[in-house]
């Protein structure tokens, strides 16, 4: 299960351009209950997946919007029609930066790090694929 991008990830994603726009596709699948680490004060609370990954957007979202993070698009997956058929996604949505320092800016503040550990306890695997913005409006997909 995929929560948190690898040392190896991290430092390939920090590589790439920071000047430019980058559009974040995540995909998400709860737990069925929240897994906070012991004596995490919401531990307790016995709150699902889902209510923690809420939590998370409610503390973060602060910090994403300042950055200038904006939601392009979300959506409830319904069947995957390309690959595992065991798969699937509770969430999906697209992020858009206007570039990978502000995504970085906001990973590192200290108010979304406290955050973070909502996401952690919510999730039980997921994609987080940063895709740059391609020129021309036409139609072609290659």
């Amino acid at each position: 299960m995929h929560v948190d991008p690898t040392r190896e990830q991290f430092d390939a994603f920090k590589a790439l351009p920071r000047d430019t726009p980058i559009m974040m596709i995540n995909l998400v699948r709860y737990r069925d209950r929240a897994a906070y680490p012991d004596g995490h004060p919401y531990a307790a609370e016995g709150l699902s997946g889902a209510d923690a990954y809420r939590r998370y957007s409610k503390e973060s979202g602060p910090i994403f919007t300042r950055v200038g993070g904006t939601i392009l698009w979300t959506g409830k997956p319904e069947v995957v029609l390309t690959g595992p058929s065991d798969e699937h996604w509770d969430a999906a949505f697209i992020a858009r930066y206007p570039n990978a320092a502000a995504f970085l800016e906001m990973v590192t503040d200290p108010d979304y790090r406290a955050a973070v550990i909502n996401r952690q306890a919510a999730v039980l695997d997921s994609r987080l694929i940063r895709c740059g913005e391609r020129g021309g409006t036409g139609q072609s997909f290659g």
